[in-house]
């Protein structure tokens, strides 16, 4: 029953990042349709450009992290035997879970010292620092979800196979 909830966790936070992919897709597509038909820019639209696509990036990396879908170079990993391959997976989780962690905790840092700088974009003076906030909030997200990952991968293996056939067929 736990996993439900996890597993609903997890797909919501995926569906965070969807949501900010296609927001930096439609500011893209908005500015390039004013800016050619109607002679129009939008204020701002190259800072928000730049700080949604932080933002999404963040986010992405919560998504990828969790499912493992992300670039991978398998020629050590697929010569291995399943037990090597389940610590070769245990091991680089731990790594990315620390860096991400210490990526979590500098971002942090940028946070406030971006809100105590009063950092403003250039047309209309908006503060940044909501913008690197939610791009800190995705990468506490993605700590989570990689230490749900290190959980399961160690503790219910059964769990991320499930999960990786379902990412594999979708391939």
């Amino acid at each position: 029953m736990k996993s439900i909830y996890m597993d609903r966790f997890i797909d919501s936070i995926e569906w965070i990042a969807a949501i900010f992919v296609g927001v930096v897709a439609a500011d893209v597509f908005i500015s390039i349709a004013l800016r050619y038909f109607f002679s129009i820019q939008i204020p701002d639209s190259y800072d928000f450009g730049q700080l949604l696509l932080g933002i999404t990036i963040f986010w992405g990396i919560a998504a990828t992290s969790y499912r493992g879908t992300h670039i991978t170079v398998d020629l050590l990993y697929a010569n291995l035997n399943p037990l090597w391959q389940r610590v070769m997976d245990v091991f680089a989780t731990l790594v990315l879970l620390f860096v991400v962690s210490v990526q979590t905790y500098t971002l942090f840092d940028k946070v406030v010292s971006t809100r105590a700088d009063n950092v403003q974009t250039f047309d209309l003076r908006l503060p940044v620092w909501p913008f690197f906030a939610l791009a800190w909030i995705g990468d506490i997200a993605a700590v989570l979800l990689i230490a749900v990952r290190t959980y399961r991968l160690i503790f219910h293996p059964e769990l991320m196979k499930k999960r990786d056939e379902l990412a594999r067929a979708v391939e």
